[in-house]
């Protein structure tokens, strides 16, 4: 059988077929594009700022008016680390209740530098249930659990202590106190103890800091509720003609005052773009437009992070509770929202409600639903858990759950500004001309003003370090 091993001839290429009409690419010269308004990622739900009750504060200024109370302090200690050396900040020392308002920096640091540094490991037993109570406890770092014998036996849970938070402080006045919990920590740690000798001799040696402890004792002998304030004397279930209680509300000498906040730019437009590129879209407008997002994205943030009046750094801290055991549970939520009445909405990071949702799956059970605005939102109780960005995750993967109730009436949460500015384009938001330079390029002085007041305590809860990266397994 013979191959015919000859090369195959190509194949003549083919005649190009004639354009028979007029191209798309040509057209489009003709065309008006269609196109959107320009788009801007930043913008979120901003649900804060819908669900706060915006109150008028005229002069820039709003007054919280509270009964008096006796018991103030109870706050959260900051330290110092060198290496492994950990140390107190002398005048931190004043948010202990005993220390409140007290100035003389000299007897502070005397106490701070005879704090004794102590580490522990995880499970250690810090005090033991019934032994004597000679010393203040403060927590530089990590968690501990304090625990206490049940009514019909068993163990409980009274609180899970973490970074900055104490125990043990009537140790330092009261000779017969014993620890009526067992602590234990449930991670590696480190705490500065004071003992009541060191607190005395430092008191022996400082007329001012004796002074001061024997005003704070006659203070906590004064008749207060269970929430510190001064008691109103009243008498029921008499019959006859019994003498009466005579009494009067006293208020706090010194209310606090929120100012109102603002944040600024200067937004420029040439004049060129807006005479000859102002259609099919008003390039004012929309350059406006976008810059008002982004204020109203930095006036949540500064709700929710400044210091002054930012929402998770004014909440008292006997509304600040943390996770039993890292992770959201129901039984933390249920925890939180016990702690006020009227609670009107959660408030957590987008990745913490996805924690939350796991928990809750964990345990065999779904967040409910509830319908806000038109709008299907995951809730607990009834009370919806909202998203917000704005609060701030922690390079350890944890986070903060917050809960309020909000509303004057309802001595809540309220949110703060003043309308009818000049050139007001939005509530509390205007765009103030400024002229045009020599460059032709005009100016608007861009300003919205806000703040954020707490009328109670109890309005404002925080859930802290709670944990949201995903476990294995």
């Amino acid at each position: 059988m013979t191959v015919d091993s000859s090369p195959e001839t190509p194949a003549a290429p083919a005649a190009p077929v004639p354009q028979q009409s007029l191209s798309t690419a040509a057209a489009r010269n003709l065309t008006t594009t269609t196109k959107s308004a320009p788009q801007m990622q930043e913008i979120t739900s901003r649900w804060l700022l819908r669900m706060l009750p915006w109150v008028e504060t005229n002069g820039g200024a709003y007054r919280v008016n509270r009964r008096l109370r006796h018991t103030v302090g109870d706050g959260r200690i900051v330290f110092v680390q060198e290496g492994s050396t950990v140390r107190v900040i002398p005048r931190e020392l004043g948010e202990l209740a005993l220390l409140r308002d007290f100035e003389d920096l000299d007897a502070l640091t005397a106490l701070a530098e005879r704090c004794t540094q102590r580490d522990f490991a995880v499970g250690e037993v810090i005090v033991e249930r019934g032994s004597p109570a000679d010393r203040i406890h403060l927590i530089a770092h990590g968690r501990i659990r304090q625990c206490a014998e049940g009514k019909y036996g068993g163990e409980i849970t009274l609180a899970v202590l973490a970074d900055g938070d104490h125990f043990g402080e009537n140790a330092l006045l009261d000779s017969d106190a014993h620890y009526d919990y067992t602590a234990t920590a449930e991670t590696s740690g480190t705490l500065l103890t004071l003992s009541r000798g060191d607190f005395a001799a430092v008191q022996d040696s400082a007329p001012l800091l004796r002074a001061h402890i024997t005003e704070f004792s006659s203070a906590t002998r004064r008749r207060q509720n269970k929430h510190g304030e001064a008691e109103i004397a009243l008498s029921a279930g008499h019959v006859g003609e019994a003498d009466l209680p005579s009494t009067f509300v006293d208020y706090e000498l010194k209310p606090r005052e929120y100012e109102l906040s603002v944040a600024q730019t200067i937004l420029k437009i040439h004049t060129r773009v807006c005479d000859l590129y102002n259609g099919p879209m008003n390039q004012t407008e929309e350059q406006l437009r976008l810059t008002i997002e982004a204020l109203r994205e930095r006036q949540e943030h500064e709700l929710i992070n400044n210091r002054e009046f930012g929402l998770l750094h004014n909440a008292d801290f006997k509304q600040r509770i943390q996770t039993h055991s890292g992770p959201p549970t129901p039984d933390d939520m249920d925890e939180l929202l016990c702690r006020r009445r009227g609670t009107k909405f959660f408030l957590a990071h987008p990745r913490t409600i996805a924690a939350i949702g796991r928990g809750f799956n964990a345990c065999g059970l779904y967040p409910d639903h509830v319908d806000l605005g038109g709008q299907s939102v995951p809730a607990w109780r009834g009370v919806p858990i909202l998203p917000c960005n704005k609060i701030p995750i922690s390079k350890e993967q944890t986070s903060s759950i917050l809960a309020m109730r909000t509303g004057e009436k309802n001595q809540g949460v309220i949110g703060l500004w003043q309308t009818g500015l000049p050139d007001e384009v939005e509530p509390g938001l205007s765009a103030r001309f400024m002229g045009i330079n020599e460059q032709a390029v005009i100016s608007y002085l861009v300003s919205t003003y806000y703040s954020a007041a707490v009328l109670l305590p109890d309005a404002l809860g925080v859930m802290e370090n709670v944990q949201i990266a995903r476990g294995r397994g």
